[in-house]
């Protein structure tokens, strides 16, 4: 690869998922429906979860601005990788570079404590129903989801900027198929230890916080459940935490099998499909998680089909 000098150095070339022309069109195909899946899904629920009257709570409220996160993080990553696929230069600008970076890693920190928030709000329905409208008051839901923006806002930038001042060596390859900051890391010519402090910091602390507010609101669940008389109580109590569980669970484990593997089996192999997992499919899975097992969801989306059905010209 011709090297490049550092003043010159104005965009990435990005490897993608395979340098295998025969699979180019099918992989499209392929990430082109899973995106629009995934727009559709999580666009229908923003728009559900704020027009329907029945579904103005704050567990809703939670839900629509975990959709807005999902679409979002897909979204930086989707549509340049669906472009990739088509064009015979996979580059990418170094400005829109720095940009991706920074919006995945906002949108993916976000994700985190809304899913904290999410359990938290589960925990006060469950735990204390009836102060539930008093503690998780309008002014509380939109404190839970602000600060989180304002850190991985904040969190995201420091990376990106740390990354973006310091100097490349003219190397310009990253071997993914869009701009995450290991493989950024690697380009660098000058002494990468204090950025890869500062993510290890970030990404123990976001993690770590984010999981520990989980555990402790679903250990005091457990015990209020068990604690329950009537098993139909038990069985709604759970039914109220499945869905959310299961999103969870699928993301927690996604990003522990990227982050937490031992680094002598380390690949940029197994990172490209963990992160087409988290990128991409996660934002197309919940939407139907939420959907498909949530009665009122459903309910909605019945309400919605029939006022449609009965004034289609409105």
């Amino acid at each position: 690869m011709k090297k490049l000098n550092l003043t010159v150095l104005n965009e990435f070339i990005l490897l993608g998922i395979t340098d295998r022309p025969e699979l180019q069109a099918p992989l499209f195909g392929l990430f082109l429906t899973i995106y629009m899946i995934s727009v559709l899904g999580n666009l229908g629920l923003i728009i559900l979860t704020k027009v329907d009257p029945r579904l103005q709570t704050p567990m809703y409220f939670f839900l629509r601005h975990l959709a807005l996160t999902d679409l979002g993080y897909s979204t930086a990553v989707g549509p340049k990788m669906l472009v990739n696929f088509l064009a015979n230069h996979h580059t990418i600008p170094y400005n829109w570079c720095a940009a991706q970076l920074a919006f995945l890693n906002m949108f993916i920190i976000n994700e985190l404590f809304i899913l904290s928030a999410m359990a938290y709000d589960r925990y006060v329905a469950i735990c204390n129903p009836l102060l539930y409208t008093v503690i998780m008051s309008q002014r509380v839901c939109w404190v839970l989801v602000v600060v989180p923006h304002l850190l991985s806002a904040f969190d995201s930038l420091l990376v990106t900027v740390k990354i973006f001042i310091s100097s490349f060596c003219g190397y310009n390859v990253i071997n993914h198929f869009y701009c995450d900051s290991l493989p950024l890391l690697t380009l660098l010519c000058s002494s990468t230890q204090e950025i890869e402090l500062i993510i290890l910091i970030i990404s123990a602390f976001n993690l770590l916080s984010s999981l520990l507010i989980l555990l402790v609101s679903y250990a005091l669940i457990l015990l209020a459940v068990l604690g329950m008389n009537s098993a139909e109580g038990r069985h709604k109590a759970f039914s109220t935490c499945g869905s959310h569980l299961t999103v969870v669970v699928i993301f927690y484990a996604t990003l522990s099998f990227m982050y937490v593997q031992p680094k002598s089996s380390h690949s940029f192999d197994t990172d490209k499909m963990a992160s087409v997992f988290y990128t991409l499919i996660i934002p197309m899975l919940n939407p139907m998680i939420y959907s498909l097992r949530n009665k009122e969801v459903k309910g909605a989306l019945h309400r919605i089909w029939k006022i449609y059905a009965k004034y289609p010209n409105k």
